[in-house]
């Protein structure tokens, strides 16, 4: 089954040939419009989805990942997904024969792009699915699956809730991540007490509603720093009253401070366009 398409009237795309094509490696792309939706589909070959503008949230039964630019989600053969675009996208699939899956992880997971993936990625869906394949057109197929092995997991998972308000919700703190509303106002903003938001979002995401908004800040964060901005950017525009309290909860959601993860990360990657977070539909 392919994945839909606004340029097919929301159907899905033909990817017959590439399923079956004899090149280890093929790939498409697509833009997508803010809110659009792709319906739940698999397929057989392994899947890697990179946006290289946008943001693009990924849902499936092993996870659901919000993947801004520099980053994509790794989806092993015959993995149900669906994808949403939370703002416009131009979202690039790649479909990785399965005897070649064997190195990549084990587990469905959002990995870093480096420039050399970028580049890679973007030659890759620009040849033919069918035809005579070339040296070179297997090469760069094979060169990525090696790439992507090497790519160490991100922790860029957040539940994202089904019940229609409650998504609302989360899509309006995702709008304005630097919001102080406490649970209290944001409850009574819905109509609802705040113990009864709390249980719905727990029993929703898993999360009690702090924790979710302290990921998505976090998540928000790390979009900033690969922008190339400070530290203190980062932490306030995410909502953080400090500096110190943006690196104890940082360091505590993903094993080391933002300063080790600006030195090590931040030079190893090309900034995407910026990521502009708004409220899906």
């Amino acid at each position: 089954m392919g994945f839909a398409s606004p340029a097919h009237g929301g159907n899905a795309l033909p990817l017959e040939q590439a399923q079956c094509s004899a090149l280890p490696v093929t790939g498409v792309l697509e833009h997508y419009p803010q809110g659009f939706v792709v319906p739940r589909h698999a397929h057989a070959r392994g899947h890697l989805i990179y946006t290289s503008t946008g943001v693009l949230l990924v849902q499936a039964d092993s996870g659901q990942w919000l993947v801004p630019p520099t980053t994509a989600v790794w989806l092993r053969p015959g993995v149900p997904h669906q994808l949403q675009a939370v703002t416009a996208v131009s979202a690039h699939g790649l479909l990785i024969d399965e005897a070649l899956c064997q190195p990549l992880p084990a587990a469905d997971c959002v990995v870093h792009v480096s420039p050399l993936v970028r580049e890679l990625i973007a030659e890759l869906v620009q040849l033919p699915h069918q035809g005579q394949s070339q040296a070179r057109e297997r090469l760069l197929g094979l060169l990525l699956v090696e790439e992507v092995a090497s790519a160490a997991p991100l922790p860029l998972y957040l539940p994202w809730p089904e019940e229609p308000l409650l998504r609302e919700i989360c899509a309006a703190l995702m709008q304005e991540p630097a919001q102080s509303w406490s649970a209290e106002q944001l409850a009574g903003h819905y109509a609802l007490t705040a113990k009864t938001l709390q249980r719905r979002f727990v029993k929703s995401t898993g999360l009690t509603l702090g924790k979710w908004r302290q990921s998505m800040r976090l998540m928000r964060s790390i979009q900033s720093l690969l922008q190339g901005r400070s530290m203190t950017h980062a932490a306030f525009e995410s909502g953080y009253d400090s500096l110190s309290a943006y690196s104890v909860a940082f360091k505590k959601q993903f094993g080391y401070p933002p300063s080790q993860f600006d030195k090590s990360l931040k030079n190893k990657l090309d900034v995407a366009d910026p990521m502009s977070l708004r409220q899906p539909l």
